[in-house]
């Protein structure tokens, strides 16, 4: 059964970073959509969300701060300017990463990493707390709709994740807007 709790809660951090060090999966909210997280290192938790949703790709992490992304990434100033310029609002950039800060699974291509500082706290406050990436993928099977609703999540998925960190039902969305970079510019791929 899966443990439920809501985000006022005030063990929630120490909870969910107890979860995700045992490899656990939690559900958790961003400003954009509720997301599965696991440690982004341990490919068993990585595979646990891959067998959850259906599929095997490339996933986001959440970064605690803009200079945590920075260490995880390479990156020239000119490049830093152009995330800068983006940063906080509802974005995820896929950056080139550096070797080691997640598992090699949930790379993208040309050994990139997908990251996102939400505006709401929960994330960056746990991996702050944690030390380390989690992962940040929408709450859905592969090719449904994610959901935004703490109860419904519970319905689909209370059986394969460990607890979900409930913050009411957010409004719809479509996610993140995703950015890479090439030739010194940002494009939007999403």
């Amino acid at each position: 059964m899966t443990n439920h709790l809501s985000i006022d809660n005030t063990n929630i951090l120490d909870y969910s970073a107890e979860v995700l060090g045992r490899g656990g999966i939690i559900v958790y909210p961003t400003d954009t959509l509720y997301g599965f997280g696991a440690d982004a290192r341990n490919k068993d938790a990585i595979d646990k969300i891959n067998k959850i949703k259906g599929r095997n790709s490339p996933m986001s992490v959440i970064a605690a701060d803009f200079e945590q992304l920075l260490s995880w990434t390479r990156l020239s100033d000119v490049e830093i300017d152009l995330v800068i310029e983006k940063i906080g609002d509802k974005t995820t950039f896929i950056l080139p990463a550096v070797k080691g800060i997640i598992h090699n699974s949930i790379l993208g291509p040309d050994n990139t990493i997908g990251v996102r500082i939400p505006t709401l706290s929960f994330g960056p406050d746990l991996v702050a707390k944690i030390g380390y990436p989690i992962t940040s993928s929408s709450v859905n099977r592969h090719g449904n709709k994610p959901l935004n609703n703490p109860t419904m999540i519970i319905q689909e998925f209370g059986e394969e994740i460990d607890l979900i960190i409930d913050a009411g039902i957010l409004p719809s969305s479509k996610g993140s807007t995703i950015y890479m970079i090439q030739n010194n510019q940002l494009k939007k791929i999403r």
